[in-house]
């Protein structure tokens, strides 16, 4: 289904959402063939998010996609915020599920990528001595606890991970993974957007040759000017979404790219 839908998901995505919480990961099945899948994942009692809604193209047309939302959002029924990046497609969906928009993602591609020359010594390769540290810093920007995303993301694309620090403090930090066809950086977060740059530039030298994706935010004009220069150029839009709370969740405004849609 992945394939057909062009996602990018390899079997490690998928064996995260069982670890996270077997409960909430659910398959559609006919004839013995899996046609559909939701996923949810809960981030502390702050909020839970929906991903992996997904349908066979030769299934969809049948409410199948509506039964897999309303079965993810039963099996978050004690949360009182609950989250999800929406593709045009299924906007409407949402919407009809008592989802407000939250703003608006981008995912840029680049089949090939050309970054600046020059020496970044600000910053560096991320450790695992790194990880209490981020996360800390994390759990205020993404507005949720998630510590154990974030170590898995760094075991699985330790040569993507970096950091980057002024005045000794911790100011940013970038993680990727690796997809069935791109590799795929974010969550990016740092002080501001030059910060931000310069660590995506490490980490694209780094994976040379390779297609790349990020889910981009767009609040930064310099931030999408320098992605633009690098060769990516956007392949489909997301909508962030929620149902409860209030917003703001974190500190969007540190995020230049996040995890991915199916993670927040």
């Amino acid at each position: 289904m992945c394939r057909l839908s062009r996602w990018d998901q390899v079997a490690r995505d998928w064996e995260r959402f069982l670890a996270a919480g077997p409960s909430g990961a659910t398959a559609a099945v006919r004839d013995g063939r899996v046609i559909g899948s939701s996923a949810t994942i809960r981030y502390g009692a702050r909020f839970g998010w929906v991903g992996m809604v997904l349908v066979d193209p030769a299934a969809r047309g049948e409410g199948l996609g509506s039964s897999l939302l309303t079965h993810a959002i039963e099996s978050l029924h004690d949360m009182t915020t609950i989250r999800l990046d929406a593709t045009p497609a299924g906007h409407p969906l949402y919407l009809k599920h008592g989802f407000i928009d939250e703003c608006g993602l981008r995912r840029m591609e680049a089949a090939t990528v050309v970054v600046r020359d020059g020496p970044h010594p600000a910053i560096t390769a991320m450790t695992a001595d790194d990880l209490p540290e981020i996360a800390a810093m994390d759990r205020v920007v993404f507005g949720a606890p998630r510590a154990e995303l974030l170590e898995w993301m760094y075991a699985g694309a330790p040569e993507s991970a970096v950091v980057t620090r002024r005045s000794g403090r911790l100011a940013g930090y970038g993680f990727g993974r690796h997809g069935f066809e791109f590799e795929h950086l974010g969550p990016i977060v740092a002080i501001d957007a030059g910060m931000a740059e310069d660590m995506t530039a490490v980490c694209l030298s780094r994976r040379g040759g390779r297609p790349f994706i990020i889910d981009a935010t767009c609040h930064a004009d310099e931030w999408m000017e320098f992605l633009g220069q690098a060769g990516f150029r956007e392949q489909r839009p997301f909508i962030r979404m929620h149902r409860g709370g209030q917003l703001p969740f974190g500190e969007p405004h540190l995020q230049f790219a996040v995890l991915g849609p199916e993670f927040g």
